[in-house]
């Protein structure tokens, strides 16, 4: 027996025989020292889930770039130009909705010679938007449409998913029964068994595609070529999962 419990075995027994009162502080502490619980054992597991769905959705950036030489030609050409790609747009069926201006700049263009103050022999307006296409056939026939209207920018398409929780919900449930199947042959292993599920963290999901250049026409002519083709292949949705397993024997 140690000093600690032979002192907790007297002092118990005085209270018997006694009467004497403990503090309720030192009577905590001495239970907790004869009956104090082990530490749980514990199993943290790290879960990627991906689903790969065929996109229905695009997003493109499109842009102006009009250099003149003074700042008002600069941007009246360019607000001309960017008239006609709005009107091409909205022919082609693109809503209100799925238009965005995502910039619009005007900067100097200078000259530069040894020994000399740069002289501004310019300016050049660009003015950027960005599309979002509902209807995947139709991507290659509004890129030329906004080619052919003096549109001489374009980074994209970047493909997407309109709705992903339906798929992302599939990629939850793959992720969480995996983590209690490898939980379970992992008890297995170690000769315990699963007693609950501790703590569960997500990250990852889905982001909404933001246009780069995996198609890409910078400041092309108008008389680029037509029907500019296009392969939508795949997107893919990832679910991290962190859970945190109780085992016991």
């Amino acid at each position: 027996m140690t000093t600690t419990q032979r002192s907790f075995t007297a002092l118990a027994a005085a209270v018997i025989l006694f009467g004497v009162s403990i503090p309720p502080a030192m009577a905590q502490n001495a239970s907790s020292i004869v009956g104090q619980s082990p530490t749980p054992a514990t199993l943290n597991l790290n879960i990627t889930s991906t689903v790969k769905k065929a996109p229905d959705m695009a997003t493109i950036s499109a842009g102006v770039v009009t250099q003149a030489r003074t700042a008002k030609a600069a941007m009246d050409d360019n607000a001309q130009r960017m008239a006609a790609a709005f009107a091409a747009l909205k022919a082609a069926g693109i809503a209100d909705r799925d238009l965005q201006t995502s910039g619009i700049n005007l900067s100097p263009q200078y000259s530069f010679i040894a020994n000399q103050r740069p002289i501004i022999k310019g300016y050049e307006a660009t003015n950027r938007v960005s599309v979002r296409v509902r209807k995947l056939e139709m991507i290659g026939p509004v890129l030329d449409a906004l080619v052919a209207q003096g549109v001489n920018e374009i980074n994209g398409p970047t493909f997407g998913l309109d709705k992903p929780e339906t798929d992302l919900d599939v990629a939850r449930s793959d992720a969480m029964a995996t983590a209690l199947r490898r939980a379970e042959l992992y008890a297995r292993a170690s000769g315990t068994r699963v007693k609950r599920v501790v703590n569960i963290s997500e990250s990852g999901g889905y982001e909404p595609p933001q246009p780069r250049p995996m198609v890409m026409m910078a400041r092309v002519s108008a008389e680029a070529a037509s029907d500019t083709p296009i392969a939508p292949g795949e997107v893919s949705l990832s679910i991290q999962l962190n859970v945190t397993f109780e085992l016991e024997k």
